[in-house]
């Protein structure tokens, strides 16, 4: 290995960036500086014995019997047996640091034990009546909820899915309108159901039928990967290694994205709009975050045009960018729906739209009905989940550790060519990889396997996300510790070495 290590100069940038052609590196200075080996942190908890069939009999039932388009991780994809907070357990005992959370859903822990027992608890009592009735954990669950959320927005409609909430939304934005445009960013992703997929802008989750019908992409205001971007734009610790050349107080790339919003809005959709739908950081794209002042002009500009606003907090909500509770509010915007999902159930399937009562009015012209929304389990999870963030303190926690995180790998970004970009807030952080930092172009998709493969290998499981699959995505159970995020970082470290020793050795 130190042979191949001795090799890396031209890959690794030391602290500096490094071109090919460059002097090598000492290897003194790489082992110093680097370890192989990860030490995981302790837990505490020891998982059950497994007794389901056996991983081939599991992998041939997947394969003959669940949708091919249910893809899995991983070359071997992974037989999870167990969950405890932030850890997973495969079917042989093997433990993982959950780094993605199950896709940005599982809050405030795996099986954590204040959500279990009042799931347990009122399985005992009650588990479905429809919302024509009424049940006092819901009544109990929405004034919870909307405690939470700033005047007007009060009123909630409970649903499964974050697909579903969006699909609603979208819904009451035209009917308390009237109008039907719809415009959304390139890259968002707001949802796969036939309705949702007209918002969501990401080619791979695009079928070959007729689908967006009255909803227009905008422009992505990407400071990274867009034509503007300096090194102040962003509301993050964290900012692109790109030059700025703005004055105090001025921010050219947002005005430069502004006005291609404006163009938008003059060229492809009609006079009076039905809103506009926005990510405040975007989730699958891989944690891209506009410039600071972006969406608080685009949605005085819907309004001018007789437009609602959807912030879409599906990922971005109860806490998880830390100095705030919803990521909407980190633009200091308050918008007219807001969508929810994923973390508000810590895993079980529930969804909401919040709005205000006028718009939600609207949907009361005819009869509107959701079977499963808001059943007394749904609720009493969700009024759990509340109950564990506060109590245990995750959304600071998630502003103290996911600093840290980002502050820890911003520090591989400076050492590493092919680390381009590093960006989020609180404990949602986005890793985008390319070939040099000079292109931007993205790093080849094998290449990135193999490192996403390799953290796999040493107990981490990490997302990925991105057009083009180029960005890791750290979004763990905010209940992460800084001991874990330190095993987290290191092992990304690791993973990067072995890179760049199979770089060199081709």
């Amino acid at each position: 290995m130190a042979r191949a290590l001795g090799r890396l100069g031209p890959l690794w940038a030391g602290g500096r960036r490094r071109h090919p052609g460059s002097d090598t590196l000492r290897h003194q200075e790489l082992k110093s500086s680097f370890s192989m080996q990860a030490k995981m942190p302790p837990c505490d908890f020891s998982p059950g014995k497994y007794e389901s069939y056996p991983y081939e009999r599991m992998l041939k039932i997947r394969k003959q019997n669940l949708s091919p388009s249910l893809v899995t991780y991983y070359k071997k994809p992974l037989l999870l047996h167990q969950g405890h907070m932030q850890w997973l357990f495969d079917y042989e005992g093997r433990r993982y640091l959950d780094l993605f959370a199950g896709i940005v859903t599982v809050s405030v822990g795996h099986c954590h034990p204040k959500v279990t027992a009042a799931a347990q608890k009122q399985l005992g009592h009650l588990w479905h009546t429809t919302n024509i009735y009424m049940h006092p954990s819901i009544q109990e669950y929405v004034e919870k909820l909307t405690a939470l959320l700033p005047d007007p927005l009060k009123v909630v409609y409970l649903t499964n899915s974050g697909s579903e909430a969006n699909d609603l939304a979208m819904f009451m934005a035209r009917l308390y309108t009237r109008n039907f445009d719809l415009i959304c960013f390139r890259g968002g992703y707001h949802g796969g159901s036939p309705y949702a997929l007209g918002l969501t802008s990401i080619g791979s989750y695009k079928h070959g039928v007729a689908n967006g019908f009255g909803c227009q992409t905008t422009m992505l205001p990407d400071v990274f990967r867009g034509p503007w971007g300096g090194s102040y734009c962003r509301d993050s610790l964290v900012q692109t290694i790109r030059k700025c050349s703005c004055s105090q107080g001025c921010c050219e790339a947002n005005d430069q994205y502004v006005e291609q919003f404006k163009d938008t809005l003059s060229t492809c959709v009609t006079k009076a709009i039905a809103g506009f739908i926005a990510e405040p950081i975007q989730g699958v794209n891989g944690a891209v975050q506009y410039p600071k002042r972006f969406l608080k002009e685009a949605f005085q500009l819907v309004r001018e045009r007789g437009g609602i606003c959807i912030a879409d907090e599906v990922q971005t909500g109860f806490g998880r960018t830390g100095s705030h509770f919803w990521g909407f509010q980190t633009h200091g915007v308050v918008p007219d729906v807001v969508t929810m999902a994923k973390g508000i159930g810590n895993g079980f399937p529930m969804a909401a739209v919040v709005t205000t009562p006028e718009i939600a009015n609207s949907l009361a012209q005819n009869l509107h009905f959701n079977t499963f929304g808001g059943n007394p389990l749904a609720c009493v999870v969700g009024s759990a989940v509340l109950d564990a963030i506060a109590e245990d303190g995750l959304q600071k926690n998630s502003e103290e550790v996911g600093t840290y995180m980002l502050l820890e790998f911003a520090k591989l970004r400076d050492k590493f060519e092919i680390i381009g970009d590093v960006r989020g807030k609180g404990l949602m952080i986005g890793i985008e990889m390319v070939k040099n930092k000079d292109s931007r172009q993205p790093l080849p998709a094998e290449e990135m396997s193999q490192i996403w493969e390799d953290c796999k290998d040493m107990g981490v499981l990490i997302g990925r996300g991105g057009i083009y699959s180029q960005t890791f995505r750290v979004k763990p159970p905010m209940c992460i510790t800084k001991q874990d995020a330190a095993f987290a970082v290191e092992v990304f470290h690791a993973a990067l070495m072995r890179h760049l020793e199979r770089t060199a050795a081709k």
